[in-house]
């Protein structure tokens, strides 16, 4: 019996760093982004790109998968399937995208344009795409 790594993993961690340069080329273009978070369904992270000022306790695991639940109520409310959520603090300020099973999380200071965030989920959603088919074989 074979097994098969698809991508190989070399090709995979080489893409992997492709992405996540694509990613802090995109927390550059918006003053105040700290952190651009891919993570699967129960908040475990895929791919992290954050600035040195990105709040460490929004990055880990229990708060990213925190985000995911709150986006799962709506429909438990009859609201329907909630595609973003923008939820504001009084130092920062949380944007995510539902991409089932890809949950996209960014984190900016309160003082961030929340329009220009909002602009960035079509290049997010391309990235989702890629790290789909990672958390669907998985």
């Amino acid at each position: 019996m074979s097994v098969y790594f698809y991508p190989d993993p070399y090709h995979f961690s080489v893409h992997l760093q492709e992405l996540k340069k694509h990613l802090i080329q995109l927390i550059s273009r918006v003053p105040g982004l700290q952190a651009i978070v891919f993570t699967d369904r129960d908040g475990v992270p895929l791919i992290k790109a954050a600035t040195d000022s990105a709040p460490e306790h929004a990055l880990r695991p229990g708060f990213l998968a925190t985000v995911g639940m709150a986006m799962s109520q709506g429909n438990k409310l009859g609201l329907g399937k909630c595609n973003k959520m923008v939820s504001s603090y009084s130092n920062y300020q949380v944007v995510s995208f539902n991409r089932h099973p890809v949950t996209i999380t960014l984190v900016a200071s309160s003082s961030a344009n929340t329009g220009m965030i909002l602009n960035l989920e079509e290049e997010l959603n391309t990235v989702s795409q890629t790290l789909r088919s990672v958390v669907e074989a998985s």
